[in-house]
């Protein structure tokens, strides 16, 4: 029996008996069905049984009571004890004994671990029809597939992705999240399912590829290593079209751009567009999918870290993870361009040297952002040599690998922004909002920016030719509008960018450590590079 013991977590105990006694067969059968009980709760009174029964032990005698085992309690109370321990410890209690074995082919067990491991809300009494147990959904689909729930970057070249396989109902899926259209940055994401698994009415799973407009098919999923996985299909056929290639273009434009090819005036962004197509279209058939985990969450961070949609001129929206390492916070992409690919940072911010933005009149003149800006670079280089450590080109010293940053490619007349006054002093949790416009000449994909903003902080960007040749970190201004929203003032350009945060939850995203979160940022730069 203590084999028993360790396993379950209970053991001899004399609390055992005596909530026998206080509570009849159908009192107790009661209990064992009611949904909301707490597991918790169970296991602090399992334990507290237990600590009772082995102080019963030590001052055994005469007058010490009979012990209860654990094979003496009812059926019904067994079975809500195993169902409020995890399901990877079931099998091993399987093994116990016969009763054991035969208590756990109970449906209400695995129903109840169903839930609360995976979210499985859907009424899993529906499955009896046809004929699937809540142990085969459990064993054959959740278990069997857990490790490829969370957040994934696909290997689509420079283009990247953002995919979340979760739960859902009795399926698990495969959604690639894109961004809203061009350059409507503050609406939603767009989602759309690229695979899921379920099981079929022999009880064993099957995996469906999605992609294309005629319905499910045969398709495969391999867990290559731990954080990564790929996936196959077998019927490439159909994801083709009758109308073929152009009209497949014309179906994945408007998906992509929700717009037509003549509505596009612009030379450039036409031939981004078409070598994007191309260059995507060829991985419709297998992809490669790489672990990534949301930023932790610190006390003292600027706000909260997590996923924004940027906008990026002619590339249109990408989606960029922003995160806070001590005294620097840093923008990485997500999904990214031929200029600079996915993997890369895109922006890093100084939160030592603040920018003091003047007076509304004064803030459209860029020669006097210029300056300022300048004269803050000039300041962390003196700093770093002060302090003997690397002197980045960019007025940034380096604590990872070199990040990078995309840059906006279309110019249109914007309004305008001015002037600034650098101090170095800790970034505020909370300011005054202060009016705020573009510096006259620096161009916006949207002109529906914030006119007020919370703080400045000097920032660098990385820009770089198509390929991500000859990249270049170059100055410029992260403007703090509220919680959810920011900017970046790209000097050289004279461009802006936007960015509002993806306003999702995600289940299954969060990194085990700090330690593993920084590593996974210089795997996905080290593949991007």
């Amino acid at each position: 029996m203590a084999v028993c013991a360790r396993l379950c977590g209970v053991g001899p105990s004399r609390g055992c008996r005596r909530r026998q006694q206080r509570r009849g067969p159908a009192e107790a059968a009661a209990a064992d069905s009611e949904p909301d009980t707490d597991p918790e709760e169970e296991r602090i009174e399992a334990g507290a049984a237990a600590l009772a029964g082995a102080g019963g032990g030590r001052s055994a005698g005469p007058s010490s009571p009979p012990r209860c085992s654990l094979l003496e309690l009812p059926p019904e109370l067994l079975v809500e004890i195993f169902a409020s321990l995890p399901g990877t410890d079931l099998p091993s209690l399987a093994q116990v004994c016969t009763k054991f074995r035969r208590i756990l082919h109970t449906d209400t067990i695995w129903r109840r671990r169903c839930r609360e491991e995976y979210g499985v809300c859907e009424n899993l009494r529906k499955l009896e029809i046809t004929g699937v147990s809540c142990r085969d959904v459990y064993a054959k689909l959740l278990h069997r597939y857990r490790h490829i729930l969370g957040l994934w970057q696909p290997d689509i070249g420079p283009y990247g992705g953002l995919l979340n396989v979760v739960v859902d109902g009795l399926f698990i899926i495969g959604w690639m999240y894109l961004p809203p259209h061009d350059p409507h940055v503050d609406d939603p994401m767009r989602f759309k399912p690229l695979f899921r698994i379920h099981l079929t009415e022999r009880k064993s799973a099957t995996v469906e590829c999605m992609y294309g407009h005629r319905g499910p098919h045969n398709g495969h999923v391999q867990i290559v290593k731990k954080d990564e996985f790929s996936t196959k299909c077998n019927q490439t056929d159909h994801h083709r079209m009758s109308g073929g290639r152009q009209e497949e273009f014309r179906t994945w434009l408007r998906e992509e751009w929700g717009r037509t090819l003549e509505d596009i005036f612009h030379e450039h962004m036409q031939e981004l567009i078409l070598m994007k197509f191309i260059y995507t279209s060829q991985y419709d058939n297998c992809l490669t999918y790489r672990r990534i985990y949301l930023p932790p969450i610190h006390p003292d961070d600027l706000i909260r870290p997590g996923l924004f949609k940027g906008t990026y001129g002619s590339h249109g929206l990408e989606i960029v993870m922003l995160s806070f390492h001590g005294k620097h916070a840093r923008g990485t992409k997500i999904t990214g361009d031929p200029n600079i690919p996915a993997g890369q940072q895109t922006v890093e911010i100084d939160l030592r040297h603040r920018i003091h933005l003047p007076d509304i009149e004064s803030l459209r003149d860029f020669n006097e952002l210029s300056r300022l800006v300048l004269e803050v670079r000039e300041q962390v280089r003196q700093e770093q040599r002060q302090e003997g450590g690397p002197e980045d080109a960019e007025g940034l010293g380096r604590q990872s690998p070199q990040p990078c940053a995309e840059p906006p490619t279309e110019q249109a007349e914007g309004p305008g922004d001015g002037g600034a006054e650098a101090a170095a002093e800790p970034p505020a949790q909370s300011g005054q909002g202060q009016p705020f416009v573009l510096p006259v000449g620096v161009s916006s994909r949207n002109e529906d920016y914030p006119r007020t903003c919370r703080m400045c902080f000097y920032g660098t960007g990385l820009i770089a030719g198509h390929g991500f040749t000859s990249p270049e970190r170059t100055p410029g201004v992260f403007v703090l509008f509220d919680e959810d929203r920011f900017g970046f003032i790209w000097l050289e350009l004279k461009s802006f960018s936007l960015y509002s945060r993806v306003q999702a939850a995600f289940r299954n995203a969060d990194a085990p450590s700090p330690q593993a979160f920084e590593e996974m940022l210089k795997n996905i730069q080290s593949l991007a590079s």
